[in-house]
């Protein structure tokens, strides 16, 4: 058995085909896909699959914490199989959406000590530096 159907069983989750190779594509592809993305690779392999498919799976993922949901833009969810803490950068002029490092220990945050915070989310918005350099 593959080591993507060894986790997905580790987690509870059946491994279909459909389900490794759509964690298996998050995992080959940090770019954050969408589900059109991941629906447009994968549909030429898995002729029977469907958007509906993709997004029940991404749904499953997401609730068995092996991927997050990446909204950066009203109009744009995108999925990652990293699920630690980092942030998240998209580049206004290319749409690439880059991972970084944050130290959430020295996040300082005010006016919430008496929540329970159950999720954090660090965007970033601006240009990437090969957009940037590729203006020069």
């Amino acid at each position: 058995m593959s080591e993507t159907a060894e986790r997905l069983k580790r987690n509870n989750i059946r491994p279909s085909y459909a389900r490794i190779r759509i964690m298996e594509y998050l995992m080959e592809h940090p770019v954050h896909p969408t589900v059109e993305d991941i629906y447009q690779n994968l549909v030429k392999e898995i002729p029977t699959l469907s958007k509906t498919t993709v997004y029940n799976t991404l749904d499953l993922f997401v609730r068995h914490n092996l991927a997050r949901v990446v909204t950066i833009e009203e109009n744009e969810t995108r999925y990652d199989a990293d699920t630690t803490n980092h942030g998240h950068f998209k580049c206004e002029t290319c749409g690439s959406v880059y991972d970084f490092t944050i130290n959430d220990d020295g996040l300082e945050t005010k006016g919430i000590g008496d929540f329970a915070v159950t999720e954090k989310h660090v965007y970033f918005k601006g240009i990437c530096k090969k957009c940037l350099y590729s203006k020069e």
